[in-house]
């Protein structure tokens, strides 16, 4: 099992890398000024979403780029059920999805986080964390991806990662859920208890991800 997930995280991405050796360049400026539909929920600290369930909403600041682009797209292309989301990845074309993407990590490399010890896995969580995989895509301390398609997850929001996973194991629901072959099949060989377990860990890391307090005024 772990064998065919490993070949078949490789080969995609290798063509994720193929497809990134095209990539729209991005350009932070000019998406700053593009992040006014994003900022408000995006650039307040703690903002909670109330769908599908009371959850905070991603911190995005200091995020790849690529993953940002990767998943504007998704959302636009209904691959990521969300109708707030789709309908604002929906407005944006492919320059304005790369601007943004350039903004936010840009952003983020300019802010201090703070620091937070690692701290160890218990028995039960490193067993997850090995079940899923979850080092051999996002890196060993999960806040350097092996692709910059995928996503920072370390000290990310837990309550967003655990939505975020449980959205994997949806399936044939207009509003809900997420498509991704790999990410689909990992998530659901889990139980809920197990995603939230998961969640807490990955949420509890030190990791690169902040969110920027923006006015809406500007």
């Amino acid at each position: 099992m772990i064998k065919t997930f490993s070949t078949t995280v490789l080969a995609l991405t290798l063509g994720a890398g193929i497809n990134l050796a095209h990539a729209q360049a991005g350009n932070a400026d000019a998406g700053e000024k593009k992040a006014a539909q994003c900022i408000g929920c995006h650039g307040i600290p703690g903002y909670q979403s109330s769908f599908p369930e009371v959850h905070k909403v991603p911190m995005i600041s200091g995020q790849n780029a690529a993953y940002i682009v990767a998943s504007l797209n998704a959302y636009k292309k209904g691959d990521r059920k969300h109708p707030t989301m789709r309908g604002i990845a929906g407005s944006l074309s492919d320059q304005d999805m790369a601007d943004l993407g350039a903004f936010y990590e840009q952003q983020g490399a300019q802010v201090a986080v703070k620091a937070v010890a690692a701290r160890e896995p218990s028995p039960q969580a490193a067993a997850l964390l090995a079940k899923g995989g979850c080092a051999s895509c996002h890196g060993a301390d999960y806040n350097k991806p092996i692709d910059p398609s995928y996503p920072k997850i370390a000290g990310q929001h837990a309550d967003y990662l655990y939505v975020a996973l449980k959205a994997y194991q949806i399936e044939s629901n207009p509003q809900v859920g997420r498509s991704n072959a790999i990410m689909g099949g990992i998530a659901k060989q889990f139980t809920h208890a197990e995603l939230k377990a998961l969640a807490q860990h990955l949420g509890s890391q030190p990791g690169s991800l902040a969110t920027v307090p923006q006015s809406r005024w500007r």
